[in-house]
């Protein structure tokens, strides 16, 4: 079986997140869940009060001989918009906030430059937070597979 690695993206409602990159072509799967906070174990009702810390994040794990890290960051920047601090459309708040939570340098390294690229292509300044994945929490059963299960959401 082929080696895989994972991505850590906030980019607003987890649902919608999920809903793009399990799409993509190489990705094995897509969890929602929480990171960035202080919480441990936190629930959809901490999150939801925006004192944990955590950010509505999707954990991706991809076969990188399919798709690349960078073309995942790609995705990520035309996934959400990037330049609205603690808010995506309707959802306002720090869990709401657009994040990359990286795993090594080699992440961080293509995060940043992935970054800088993007910004050409938007007007406003990105406000994306680049930081370290200290711990991934899974989210309830009822998030995971969320546009899978409601097809009419």
């Amino acid at each position: 079986m082929a080696q895989s690695e994972k991505a850590t993206f906030g980019a607003g409602c987890f649902w919608c997140v999920e809903a793009v990159f399990e799409r993509l072509p190489g990705v094995q799967a897509v969890v929602a869940g929480y990171a960035g906070g202080t919480k441990a174990n936190p629930t959809y009702e901490d999150v939801c009060t925006g004192e944990t810390g955590h950010a509505e994040v999707a954990q991706i794990t991809f076969d990188p001989s399919k798709i690349m890290y960078e073309k995942l960051l790609e995705w990520f920047w035309h996934a959400h918009d990037p330049t609205t601090l603690n808010r995506q459309g309707g959802d306002a708040g720090t869990q709401y906030r657009s994040a990359i939570f990286y795993r090594d340098e080699k992440q961080k390294k293509a995060a940043e430059k992935s970054m800088a690229s993007a910004q050409k292509d938007f007007k406003d300044q990105i406000v994306t937070e680049i930081q370290p994945l200290t711990k991934f929490y899974e989210a309830e059963n009822y998030h995971q597979d969320y546009f899978k299960n409601h097809p009419n959401a």
